[in-house]
């Protein structure tokens, strides 16, 4: 089934677990999920798929029409076992859309369930896109992770950052590869991302988001945004 709402600006689901999966969608507006593995925020082309008993917390920094489709977990079978983000073709989210409107106890063999197998095979066959930010379990990296999400745009390397962490950077390199399965400067990249998908959804210019995340020009971080997510900024926005 399809659960639909509208939420409020500023509105925050606190963390919670339950025994079905879950595809959370945002039609209209921009997404955040939070779980202890890092957090994921979704524009209207992107939907964030959560396994059964992954606890996690949803935000809607200002507003968003809400679609939460709710499955039983014999249709986990092939999906991911750790929360992702997928794409939504626009005749996914046309479906995602009317199914919300499906009575609670639709006829599973009629026309209502016939739709409802196809949107399972939409979401079956949707692409993954990496807009994860993952989280460590190490207090000390937790100290520099923390720090570069309030502040992505601070400048200082990994070095400057280790005085403040209470750990060399030899060993927070260490701790970014093997919790993080990244180096420092990817997971700083992916850092800026996320922040300005939020801004950019919302209609932002380029050049005032990419100086405000620390880059020296527009050109690089559109340069890193094409290079992650296929697409400029403003061709990635369009059908928004």
């Amino acid at each position: 089934m399809v659960r639909a709402a509208n939420m409020r600006p500023g509105r925050r689901v606190l963390p919670h677990s339950h025994e079905w999966c879950q595809l959370a969608y945002a039609s209209e507006g921009v997404l955040a999920i939070y779980t202890d593995q890092g957090s994921w925020v979704v524009p209207p082309q992107r939907a964030v798929w959560i396994p059964h008993e992954t606890e996690h917390e949803v935000y809607s920094p200002h507003g968003s029409k809400w679609r939460a489709l709710h499955l039983d977990r014999e249709f986990s079978q092939g999906m991911p076992d750790s929360c992702c983000v997928i794409s939504v073709s626009k005749l996914l989210r046309e479906m995602l859309i009317h199914a919300a409107t499906l009575p609670v106890e639709y006829d599973e063999q009629g026309a209502d369930g016939r739709l409802m197998q196809v949107l399972m095979d939409q979401i079956r066959a949707a692409r993954t896109v990496p807009l994860h930010l993952p989280l460590p379990q190490d207090a000390r990296l937790r100290r520099v992770t923390e720090l570069l999400i309030h502040t992505p745009s601070d400048p200082r390397g990994l070095e400057d950052l280790a005085n403040d962490a209470g750990a060399s950077s030899r060993t927070l390199a260490r701790l970014f590869s093997k919790e993080l399965g990244m180096t420092f400067r990817q997971w700083r990249s992916q850092c800026r991302l996320m922040a300005s998908m939020e801004r950019l959804a919302l209609g932002e210019a380029v050049t005032s988001v990419a100086i405000d995340l620390g880059y020296d020009s527009p050109s690089a971080f559109i340069a890193m945004f094409k290079r992650t997510l296929g697409k400029p900024p403003a061709a990635y926005f369009a059908t928004q």
